[in-house]
């Protein structure tokens, strides 16, 4: 095994997953999902991709070894950003076959929990629509296996969310919400001088202080899928 506890598949070698599983490591992989597309002039194409699988290395490394994070899937479904020169998009069909693939890549090497962590609303009604047939098939073809689906700003109340950011707009998009994530998570992924500058007004009333509270709360409620999963218990997911 690599000196330190990797949790991210891509960074591990076919001896030191071979090992690990060998081991009893790895009951649940994450699978993070987001997005390259603009987020107005002052958060980076990749926000979406990052906060998904920030929070999946961060639970990964509280319940490790139990959990791994599989190759985050970057693009996501982002026809309505293409106005803008930089994003990328895919159609709903592909997306899904690849997000589909990935789970059953996991399932056939032995992790039988699977969770898509989404970071990206536009993916949300297609992965919610397909998640029913994804299901039957798992459940018939590798029995005793369980896929969830869930973006991660819907594991925890509305209520709680609006009274942290005092805002509608959860997530919204490089809003208050996501300006205050990346404050705390990744601030050298904000642009300062941008966001002071631009017409919305509402971002530069997020502050790293919200940010903590924010992904602290995120981390917590996604640590909590993640044990009932590998227990067995429901969620409601």
């Amino acid at each position: 095994m690599p000196d330190k506890q990797e949790v991210r598949l891509e960074m591990m070698t076919r001896a030191e997953f071979q090992e690990a599983r060998k081991g009893g490591h790895f009951q649940l992989a994450i699978i993070a999902t987001g997005s390259i597309e603009q987020h107005l002039e002052h958060l980076t194409f990749g926000h979406d991709i990052a906060s998904s699988t920030y929070i999946a290395e961060r639970v990964a490394r509280r319940l490790y070894p139990a959990v791994i994070v599989a190759a985050p899937i970057a693009i996501g479904i982002s026809e309505h950003h293409m106005f803008a020169p930089g994003s990328l998009a895919t159609k709903p069909g592909g997306w899904l076959a690849v997000v589909f693939d990935a789970v059953e890549s996991m399932e056939r090497h032995g992790v039988r929990k699977v969770l898509v962590l989404n970071g990206h609303g536009g993916n949300t009604t297609p992965a919610a629509a397909a998640l029913p047939q994804w299901k039957m098939y798992f459940d018939r073809e590798h029995p005793g296996s369980e896929v969830r689906v869930a973006s991660y700003w819907d594991l925890v109340p509305q209520e709680f969310w609006k009274s942290v950011v005092e805002s509608e707009n959860v997530p919204g998009h490089a809003r208050k919400f996501e300006t205050a994530f990346a404050m705390y998570a990744f601030p050298e992924r904000l642009r300062q001088g941008p966001m002071a500058r631009q017409e919305d007004r509402e971002p530069v009333l997020a502050t790293p202080e919200k940010g903590k509270i924010i992904v602290e709360r995120i981390v917590d409620d996604v640590t909590q899928v993640c044990q009932d999963m590998m227990a067995g218990r429901s969620s409601g997911l």
